[in-house]
């Protein structure tokens, strides 16, 4: 089943690229935007991850983390995220737990691990769910959710 708007972010760990442990509660009271992409250094996911990069400081004005998930290994992260200065939080999925926990599904046909995004409030509810595999315009409608948020806080 797939989580989707109104649903309770799911409780969860994972080791971050710099082999921190990562506890999805540790960020209630933040608003997160939480990215499942296919895989490192492919052209599409690449062009996805500079996009938040290039978006990020939009994003913690915003009062928003980027968490980016795939199922390549903590190493394969590390230098994804050094050769293209990702500031942003990367997390192994390598057991694909996570995305089955979130309800990824894969593409059309069933071969490439599917790009979702999630955009969870600072009370830990999802907000937006947006499935496309192109990979911009996750960036888009992840900021047009959050830029709402905070002209309905005012």
């Amino acid at each position: 089943m797939s989580l989707k708007i109104g649903d309770k972010l799911p409780k969860f760990t994972a080791i971050n690229s710099n082999g921190n442990a990562f506890d999805s509660q540790s960020f209630i009271g933040k608003s997160l935007v939480i990215y499942f992409y296919p895989k490192d250094e492919t052209r599409v996911c690449t062009e996805q991850a500079c996009s938040f990069r290039d978006n990020y400081e939009e994003f913690k004005e915003l009062g928003a983390e980027v968490i980016g998930i795939s199922s390549d290994s903590n190493k394969s992260h590390q230098k994804f995220a050094s050769k293209h200065q990702l500031p942003f939080i990367l997390l192994s999925d390598n057991d694909k737990k996570l995305r089955k926990l979130f309800g990824v599904p894969n593409d059309l046909f069933g071969l490439i691990p599917g790009r979702v995004t999630y955009v969870v409030n600072k009370n830990g509810i999802i907000e937006m769910v947006f499935n496309s595999m192109s990979g911009k315009i996750h960036i888009e409608k992840a900021l047009e959710i959050l830029r709402n948020q905070s002209h309905t806080a005012k």
